[in-house]
């Protein structure tokens, strides 16, 4: 009995220390490291934009440059006008048509934006108000006919004159005009006077054919009572043959 006591204890004794070998020998399990933090986000690529008002101009004219940006720290607007600031507007007058470029740059690169601006030339200046009276442009524009001694022929140099007296009186519709028959002091009175006329209706019937209603001409015939020159010589008898031409009141 007692030995089967004994052969237990050194069972129990012999399990026990087994159990304590067994733990001393086994090795510590070693602590897993966490996990890395994610990566840093890369900083925000920068933005801008840039309007002009207006966009089209005449020459001296100014224009006024929008803009705006995010994520940048420095901006630079041209040409011409440098570093900016990241929110603004500027008045600009270009003597050319120019494109306007503003570059933002920050940590995260740059960006650029561009806008241009047309300058047109200014439009033709309106001719200045005339001051010149219409007796003063009749006086200048309308020209008298000459004519041969005893003649009524609408000579070379006539037509000249009467075709610009024509034009003249088609510009101004609200012109009526008496021609006038003269003559010099040579011959009777009865004698200039039908030449008178008929040199006053054969200037009148020159510029009928060049377009002037015949109802904005009349004729008179002054023969030679209304001499122009009264010297006795060629000269001054050439200048009082003529068709002379006077503004109808």
């Amino acid at each position: 009995m007692r030995t089967r006591r004994s052969v237990g204890s050194v069972i129990v004794y012999s399990l026990l220390a087994l159990v304590i070998v067994s733990s001393g020998c086994k090795h510590p399990v070693a602590a897993v490291p966490p996990p890395p933090p994610p990566p840093a986000a890369p900083p925000a690529r920068p933005t801008v934009t840039l309007q002009a008002s207006p966009t089209e101009i005449q020459s001296g004219q100014s224009s006024t440059l929008n803009w705006s940006s995010t994520n940048a720290t420095s901006l630079d607007l041209a040409p011409a006008i440098g570093t900016v600031a990241p929110e603004g507007m500027t008045s600009v007058t270009p003597s050319d048509s120019t494109t306007y470029t503003i570059t933002a740059t920050g940590p995260g690169g740059s960006a650029n934006a561009n806008v241009r601006v047309t300058v047109t030339p200014p439009p033709p200046a309106a001719p200045a108000a005339s001051t010149t009276s219409l007796d003063e442009l009749f006086a200048q524009e309308v020209k008298d006919a000459y004519f041969d001694l005893d003649k009524a022929d609408i000579r070379a140099d006539a037509r000249n004159a009467l075709s610009m007296t024509a034009q003249f009186l088609r510009s101004y519709p609200q012109i009526k005009v008496a021609i006038e028959g003269h003559c010099d002091e040579r011959g009777s009175t009865e004698y200039n006077i039908a030449l008178g006329d008929r040199r006053a209706q054969a200037a009148k019937d020159f510029i009928v054919s060049l377009g002037v209603p015949a109802d904005r001409v009349q004729t008179v015939s002054y023969g030679k009572e209304r001499p122009f020159c009264t010297e006795h010589d060629e000269a001054c008898w050439q200048q009082n043959r003529r068709a002379h031409f006077v503004m109808a009141k």
